[in-house]
């Protein structure tokens, strides 16, 4: 036996090796930005995915630094899972560029944005750098509405199913029972979100905005001046007296956000700083899509007891 057939075999056998020896690999890699939409992924691909989240839920979303290890991940992706309407502006156009992977770049159909499926509230009709950090698109933050959750379930099941033809039927079948499973949590959250209908909340930012619309609640003022904006003493104050002459139920805070201009206003408002997950793994019951709206309703629930 000759040396180059020698290393013909050898090399054949290490590749048989290689090939026998690991777990088939996910079907699908699948790039999410926020965890909201990691774990909407993974229950749609179920073991046909391999689910990789950008993000957590004390970051705020808007800030994120386009680290190396992003740039990795993304390189690899099969499928990039965002919500769009400029959320990821600061950071997702240069984890794209740098990764060079053609099949997420924008307009290809591993790029999937979550705010292309619904309808967007807060679409500004003019736009100028006074009115603070307003997203052109609209409001991105668009899954604290389970009615949403379901439009972009239904889309992104269907993505799935294009790009892994052979198990279309997998990423459908997991999608009907996702969204069966759903439906009847969102009556029983309705449900039991009745009580907070017309009930008047201080936000933080207006990432809580979907929520307070889709429970029917009213918004009685935000700490930020502007969206954006980090709250100044001044406005404090001029929020504070507002409550005076028309009180609120309760401050509510996003997970990521500081607690200190709440719990500035709260203390002289007298008045509870409610801090709601906002995302998935934004508290310990908040461990899924299911979880997080469990959760925040819980706490929304005791400010009206």
């Amino acid at each position: 036996m000759n040396t180059t057939f020698k290393r013909a075999s050898l090399a054949a056998l290490m590749v048989a090796a290689l090939f026998f020896g690991r777990p088939a690999a996910a079907a699908l890699n699948i790039f999410a930005c926020e965890p909201e939409w990691g774990a909407l992924a993974k229950e749609l691909a179920g073991d046909k995915g391999n689910v990789y989240v950008a993000t957590s839920a004390l970051q705020d979303p808007h800030r994120i630094e386009a680290r190396p290890s992003l740039i990795a991940r993304a390189r690899s992706a099969d499928l990039l899972v965002c919500t769009g309407a400029e959320l990821e502006i600061g950071w997702l156009p240069l984890v794209q560029q740098q990764s060079a992977n053609p099949a997420i770049q924008n307009g290809r159909p591993g790029h999937f944005e979550a705010a292309r499926q619904v309808v967007l509230a807060e679409v500004p009709q003019r736009l100028d750098r006074s009115q603070g950090d307003v997203h052109a698109a609209g409001n991105p933050h668009v899954h604290l509405d389970p009615r949403n959750v379901a439009k972009v379930a239904a889309a992104l099941a269907e993505r799935m199913a294009e790009l892994d033809r052979k198990e279309a039927a997998h990423y459908r079948a997991r999608a009907n029972d996702f969204l069966e499973r759903w439906s009847k949590a969102s009556v029983r959250w309705e449900k039991q979100a009745a009580s907070l209908k017309g009930v008047r909340v201080v936000v933080y930012h207006r990432d809580l905005t979907y929520l307070v619309s889709w429970l029917g609640m009213r918004e009685a003022g935000s700490l930020e001046p502007k969206p954006g904006l980090p709250p100044t003493t001044g406005h404090l104050s001029e929020l504070l007296a507002r409550l005076g002459r028309e009180p609120a139920k309760a401050i509510v805070r996003s997970a990521y956000t500081d607690p200190r201009p709440g719990e500035w206003l709260a203390e002289r408002a007298r008045i509870p700083l409610v801090a709601l997950p906002y995302t998935v793994g934004g508290s310990e019951k908040a461990k899924d899509l299911f979880g997080l709206f469990d959760d925040t309703l819980a706490r929304l629930s005791a400010i009206v007891k």
